[in-house]
C-alpha cells in the first residue's frame, strides 16, 4: 500500500547536488518528446506549402532543443531543478495548439463521416445530438459543464502535489505517462483528423448552455479548440490516465479525481463536444498507456 505521508525525495541530498553539478541525462519523457516533435516536424514540412504557419512550428521545435539543453545543464537551483520536472506538461498548450496549426479547418480532410457510421452501429443514433435532447436538463447541463472544465485540473494537479510531496518518483511516472497519453492522440489527430460534433452540428439550444459553466467552455473552445482533435478524446484519456498515474504516489489523491473523471467521461458526449465513439476510444487509450508504462511503474523499464 502506498504511503499518504510526504516523502523525502528520492535522491540522498549529497548525490542529488552531485548530479545537478554534471548536469542531468535525458529521461524517458525527453526522448518521448523529442521523437514526438521530429515526426510532427517532418509533417508540419509536408504541409507547410498549403498550411504557411508550420513554418512556424518548426522554428518552436528548434527552440525545444535549446530549451532541453537548458534543462539539462550544470548547476540548476531549486527553480530550475523543479521546472525540469515538470516542462513537459507546461508545454502541452503549445503542443495542442500545433494541432490547429497543422489541421486548420479546410487545410485537410476529416473523417468525420466514418466515425457517424461508428456511432450509429454502436448507439444506433448519434448520441452527442440527441442524449441531451432525450435527457434535457439544465442541472445536468451545468455540473457537467463544469465537470468538462475540471479536465484542467485533473491532468496537472497531482504534479503540483508530488512536488509539494517532493516525491520524484511519483511525478516522474505521472508526467511520463499523461505525456505519453497525449503523444498518442496527438499522433492520431494529425494522421487520422475528426472534427468532432462541435464543428459538425449545430449547438445545442439556447437554455442548455445558459450557465455559467457553459459559458466558460464555450468562451474557452472559442479561443483554444484545435481542429481535427476528437477523435480519440483526449480529455477523457488523459484524465483516465492520470487518475491511474497518480495513484503510484497517492491512492487518495486517485479516488478523489474518479468521480470527477467520471462526469467528465459523460460530459464530453452529453454537452455535445465528443461522439460517444470519441470517448470509448479515449478510455481505450488512457487504459492501455497505463499499461505499456508498468515497468516503469514497477521500476524494471528504467527511470521514468
Amino acid at each position: 500500500m502506498v504511503s499518504e505521508r510526504p516523502v523525502a525525495v528520492a535522491v540522498e541530498p549529497t548525490r542529488e547536488r552531485a548530479a545537478t553539478a554534471r548536469g542531468t541525462r535525458l529521461r524517458p519523457v525527453d526522448l518521448l518528446l523529442a521523437g514526438y516533435l521530429g515526426v510532427v516536424s517532418l509533417v508540419a514540412l509536408a504541409r507547410a506549402p498549403e498550411q504557411p504557419g508550420c513554418w512556424w512550428l518548426l522554428v518552436a521545435h528548434g527552440l525545444f532543443g535549446v530549451l532541453l539543453y537548458l534543462i539539462t545543464r550544470p548547476g540548476l537551483g531549486p527553480v530550475g531543478r523543479t521546472l525540469r520536472e515538470l516542462y513537459p506538461l507546461l508545454l502541452l498548450a503549445g503542443l495542442y495548439g500545433e494541432l490547429d496549426v497543422l489541421n486548420g479547418p479546410g487545410g485537410i480532410a476529416v473523417h468525420d463521416a466514418t466515425v457517424q457510421q461508428w456511432e450509429l452501429a454502436i448507439f444506433g443514433v448519434q448520441l452527442s445530438t440527441e442524449w441531451w435532447r432525450a435527457m434535457p436538463s439544465r442541472f445536468w447541463s451545468a455540473v457537467l459543464h463544469a465537470a468538462y472544465l475540471s479536465y484542467y485540473l485533473i491532468v496537472v494537479a497531482p504534479a503540483f502535489y508530488f512536488v509539494w510531496r517532493r516525491d520524484l518518483p511519483a511525478l516522474r511516472y505521472f508526467t511520463f505517462v499523461v505525456i505519453a497519453t497525449f503523444v498518442v492522440c496527438y499522433l492520431v489527430f494529425i494522421f487520422y483528423p475528426v472534427a468532432g460534433p462541435y464543428y459538425v452540428f449545430p449547438r445545442p439550444d439556447p437554455w442548455f448552455t445558459d450557465n455559467v459553466f457553459a459559458r466558460m467552455v464555450y468562451g474557452t473552445l472559442a479561443t483554444g479548440s484545435s481542429y481535427g482533435a476528437a477523435f480519440p478524446s483526449s480529455h477523457v484519456a488523459a484524465a483516465l490516465a492520470a487518475v491511474l498515474a497518480s495513484a503510484r504516489g497517492s491512492r487518495g489523491l486517485a479516488w478523489a479525481l474518479a468521480l470527477p473523471t467520471v462526469l467528465l467521461t459523460v460530459a464530453v458526449v452529453y454537452c455535445q463536444m465528443h461522439y460517444g465513439v470519441d470517448a470509448i476510444a479515449g478510455l481505450l487509450v488512457g487504459a492501455l498507456v497505463v499499461a505499456a508504462a508498468r515497468p516503469l511503474r514497477d521500476g524494471g523499464g528504467g527511470e521514468p
